[in-house]
């Protein structure tokens, strides 16, 4: 598949990680990239490095869970900059959200945040992106997805919610001239996995796993999965019958 051609790219969650890093990624190639996140202070220090190689990247002050914030701000961006080619819903959280110890509050910002808050950035400019007959939306998901995770039910939901999402844009979209790609990253250092207090096999590094997601996003790839010794037997798990999956999950919980 040819290499696609960006001008402008808005990424969300670009405080930290796979966000920060594929915003400092594009925008070395080239890109006047929109950070978006909620710690300004870090965006600053992103623009100001990418400043200093030579790329352009704006801060931007967004907090996804706050919708219509986020609907009108990045309609704002789209008209300032002529068009966003390509918008990255990358923000998210995560958090233990055991079955026996459930907590309403961490299911609501898991939910806020990776299903509510990625569904209305994906959402803002898609009507003017068809209408352009151009564009990019990413949907950032998880190799979580794939089955319910023991102590993670509302994160690997919410990740399963977005592989959905984006599918169904494929296929709504196929024709119209805007592309869709969905990620499903496995473990990948960042603030976010830092503390887990579980074993993170594969454990990528971030840089690694920057080029990957990236260079696969200009590619146009439909889908992303990485790293592939555990993306193989993650998708393979969906095939698992249940009694097989629920003995093998419980030992992680």
């Amino acid at each position: 598949m040819a290499e696609m051609s960006y001008r402008t790219a808005l990424v969300t969650g670009a405080t930290s990680g796979l966000g920060r890093g594929l915003a400092l990624w594009l925008a070395k190639r080239g890109l006047r990239v929109f950070a978006a996140g909620r710690r300004v202070p870090q965006l600053q220090a992103l623009a100001a490095e990418a400043q200093a190689a030579g790329a352009t990247v704006e801060p931007v002050a967004l907090d996804v869970t706050a919708t219509d914030a986020t609907l009108e701000r990045i309609r704002e961006l789209d008209g300032e900059c002529g068009g966003l080619d390509l918008v990255v819903a990358n923000a998210g959280v995560g958090g233990v959200t055991h079955g026996k110890r459930l907590q309403w509050e961490r299911v609501r910002a898991i939910i806020d945040t990776n299903v509510t808050g990625a569904a209305a950035t994906l959402s803002a400019v898609l009507p003017q992106m068809v209408e352009r007959r151009r564009g990019h939306l990413v949907g950032v998901s998880s190799l979580a997805a794939f089955r319910g995770l023991a102590g993670h039910g509302a994160y690997s939901a919410s990740k399963a919610f977005l592989a959905t999402f984006m599918e169904s844009l494929r296929v709504d979209l196929r024709g119209t001239g805007v592309r869709v790609t969905c990620v499903y990253p496995g473990f990948v250092k960042s603030e976010m996995t830092a503390n887990n207090p579980f074993p993170m096999p594969f454990l990528m590094e971030t840089d690694a796993a920057v080029e990957r997601m990236g260079s696969g996003i200009l590619r146009g790839e439909a889908e992303l999965y990485f790293p592939w010794q555990l993306a193989l037997p993650s998708r393979l798990l969906k095939v698992v019958p249940n009694p097989l999956f629920d003995a093998a999950a419980r030992r992680f919980r």
